[in-house]
């Protein structure tokens, strides 16, 4: 009874389904999202690599994007490769550890990406109505506390997660209905109350992203004002477009991540394999779209990745 009692509170691996309902497709469907995660990785090392080499592109608007590309490549690489594996090659298993792992990564980064959306809102509100104390005011010491702010709320936040799931007892199944580990779905597992577990599962998004999202919204309230009172049209469209890539990469962020939430809370006639689906899109499809985003809309990292990949007898 002694083992029982602590295997149930230390279990030794869980199983992760994959997509229910689908597994005679698991094949098929690793494709996309093996391609969506190249697709990431090399755009995202990439972005890295200009922002790194290329002295005009070391502002604080691309330190911020440099760091956005790092947290991309934390959140599809916590993921994907499981996923992969599930698919191709049936690797359903997964540590307790190495699921408490991946649970952490993967709420970390997304916390952290909703951060980094947030400064770069602040820089492009410093650099549209405060244009001439841009150099003042986000200056190197302050961009490293902000972005030490940014990992030391995202850790304190994330890491009682942790703590929560460990002294759960777990002594029903061991059968994770997803591809990857998140808080709630495998506190549901326990046998023991996990209300402070679903409370604080509430708590933590109310905490970070929806007061990030209220402050970006702020942000873009008092741009949209300043941009407006610009005396000429040129004037206001040069703003406007150094806003452009922010919003769309903003705008891919959160609207998949408000209508995942709805789905769950409220999606009950919604096929499960539809929402694991939607779940594995939304960790997978952002992290790729994001250099391609600020690669097509940014003249400065455009023109560096036309000078990148032309042939050299052209440059």
């Amino acid at each position: 009874m002694a083992t029982f009692n602590l295997s149930s509170y230390n279990p030794s691996f869980f199983i992760l389904v994959g997509i229910p309902g689908l597994e005679k497709f698991h094949i098929w469907i690793a494709i996309p999202f093996c391609v969506i995660y190249l697709v990431a990785i090399v755009g995202n090392c990439v972005l890295l690599y200009l922002i790194a080499v290329e002295h005009s592109l070391h502002e604080p608007m691309f330190f911020f994007l440099s760091m956005l590309a790092k947290t991309d490549l934390i959140l599809s690489s916590t993921t994907m490769p499981k996923l992969l594996s599930n698919l191709w090659f049936g690797d359903k298993k997964i540590t307790f550890s190495g699921c408490l792992t991946q649970m952490f990564f993967l709420h970390f980064s997304f916390v952290v990406d909703s951060a980094i959306l947030l400064a770069m809102a602040y820089d492009r509100y410093v650099a549209i109505c405060s244009p001439l104390r841009y150099t003042t005011i986000l200056t190197h010491q302050v961009i490293i506390k902000i972005v030490v702010g940014i990992i030391f709320r995202s850790f304190c936040v994330i890491l009682p997660d942790v703590f929560l799931l460990k002294r759960l007892p777990f002594c029903r199944t061991r059968i994770i209905p997803h591809t990857y580990c998140e808080h709630i779905g495998v506190a549901r597992l326990s046998c023991a109350d996990i209300s402070i577990n679903i409370w604080y599962g509430f708590a933590v998004p109310l905490m970070t992203v929806v007061s990030d999202i209220v402050l970006i919204a702020v942000s873009y309230t008092i741009i949209l004002s300043a941009v407006f009172r610009l005396p000429s049209r040129g004037a206001r469209q040069k703003a406007l477009g150094t806003c452009g890539s922010h919003v769309c990469v903003i705008l891919m962020f959160y609207t998949p991540a408000f209508f995942s939430i709805l789905a769950h809370r409220f999606g009950h006639d919604v096929p499960r394999h539809v929402l694991i689906l939607f779940a594995n899109f939304y960790v997978a499809i952002p992290p790729a779209l994001n250099p391609i985003v600020y690669g097509v809309k940014t003249k400065q990292i455009r023109d560096k990745i036309l000078l990148l990949f032309s042939p050299k007898g052209t440059q």
